[in-house]
């Protein structure tokens, strides 16, 4: 029998969409996957034990505990790590408190040529003068590191002999688009520390929250330490402007507070996740909450400007303003340092910080002339607060 022409057209269609999924699947890594085709042994044995760790980053290794992996007694672990990859490098970093500085990683990539490179770095510290390559805590084997680009994805395989049986070691896995240029590692765009029971083969046991680190950090910053000080200068020189200054103070020092408050609440979060041990952070945390409650609640009670009590809370939320914003930029700097964070977060804040000095002598200089040739005795100092 004799098939419509329709009929050809519709099964070619099908045939070629089976074909085009078929090598779509291909190109994609799966646990399932026989790496024997573009993997060198001992990493592309069927015994390997696999699970997904981290976005589509996967990792693979051999280990005796269990009978299809396979570790000899002086510990020694073939892993393979594969993600999907475009250009820039991968890596895997072991570290003894899950923080990046002082850790060893194994870091592979693709140069512009084509090229494969897997390098040992030591993470000495958060610059790029920090990072040593060749160097680090990870003793490899004489089995040659391989880095392989099959499909979509690269893999990173290597032998590490630890000195001791490993359990539970904290790993980091990191990413960035940018290729290595003679070997200076550009920073990473993305990265998780996560904790893998090697013995058990168990899948990720805990996440480091790193945006939850950050989230607290950007609200904090941005609230106390750029918001409320916006605030208190508009209260003190734009005070002319009568009511523009109010209003604008008034904005700027409630949107202070909720933001800052969001970042109390993640820096929360956070130490129940982490338990941290910076009691100073955490202390001078609480202080400057409580002085911007305080705040607050002397907005909704003040008394009117005729009032006898009026000069009493006048000084009373003046300085704890004063102490409220002193507090606030000294946490912030220990926040920033404590943290780890990069370059870019200090250079903001310290250039924040710099041009508000700037302007506030320019701006008391010009108060102090304006009130000179006024004669007008006394003045306010700025403030934390949300009504002068």
């Amino acid at each position: 029998m004799e098939i419509p022409r329709q009929a050809h057209g519709a099964m070619s269609m099908v045939f070629a969409m089976l074909v085009a999924t078929a090598a779509v699947d291909a190109q994609m890594d799966a646990c399932g996957a026989d790496l024997r085709a573009f993997l060198p042994s001992p990493f592309s044995s069927s015994r390997l034990h696999c699970a997904p760790v981290w976005n589509n980053f996967i990792l693979r290794y051999l280990h005796y505990y269990i009978l299809q992996h396979w570790q000899n007694q002086d510990n020694i672990i073939s892993i393979i790590l594969s993600a999907t990859y475009t250009s820039g490098w991968v890596g895997i970093g072991f570290s003894n408190d899950g923080k990046m500085v002082a850790s060893s990683a194994m870091i592979g990539w693709i140069d512009n040529h084509g090229r494969a490179y897997i390098k040992q770095y030591y993470l000495g510290g958060q610059t790029s003068s920090g990072v040593k390559v060749d160097q680090g805590n990870l003793l490899t084997t004489d089995t040659p590191p391989a880095v392989v680009l099959y499909g979509d994805n690269i893999y990173l395989a290597f032998q590490v002999n630890f000195s001791v049986q490993l359990a539970q070691p904290n790993i980091i896995l990191a990413s960035s688009a940018i290729t290595p240029n003679t070997f200076h590692l550009a920073e990473h765009d993305d990265k998780t520390t996560l904790s893998f029971d090697f013995s058990s083969g168990d899948p990720v046991s805990t996440y480091y929250p790193y945006q939850l680190k950050r989230n607290h950090g950007a609200l904090a910053m941005f609230g106390w330490g750029i918001l409320l000080p916006l605030g208190a200068i508009v209260a003190r020189y734009l005070r002319h402007k009568d009511p523009l200054w109010y209003y604008l103070h008034v904005l700027l020092q409630f949107l202070g507070y909720i933001i800052g408050l969001a970042g109390v609440v993640a820096g929360t979060a956070l130490y129940n996740w982490i338990h941290s041990n910076f009691t100073m952070h955490r202390g001078l945390g609480i202080s400057v909450l409580a002085l911007g409650s305080l705040q607050v609640i002397a907005f909704f009670l003040h008394p009117n400007p005729d009032s006898k009590t009026r000069k009493y809370w006048n000084r009373y939320h003046h300085w704890s303003g004063r102490l409220c914003l002193f507090l606030a930029a000294v946490n912030v700097a220990l926040g920033i340092e404590i943290g780890g964070a990069n370059m870019s977060w200090k250079v903001i804040y310290g250039a924040f910080i710099s041009v508000i000095l700037i302007t506030v002598t320019f701006l008391e200089i010009m108060l102090w002339n304006r009130l000179a040739k006024a004669s007008t005795p006394g003045f306010q100092m700025p403030t934390c607060s949300f009504e002068s």
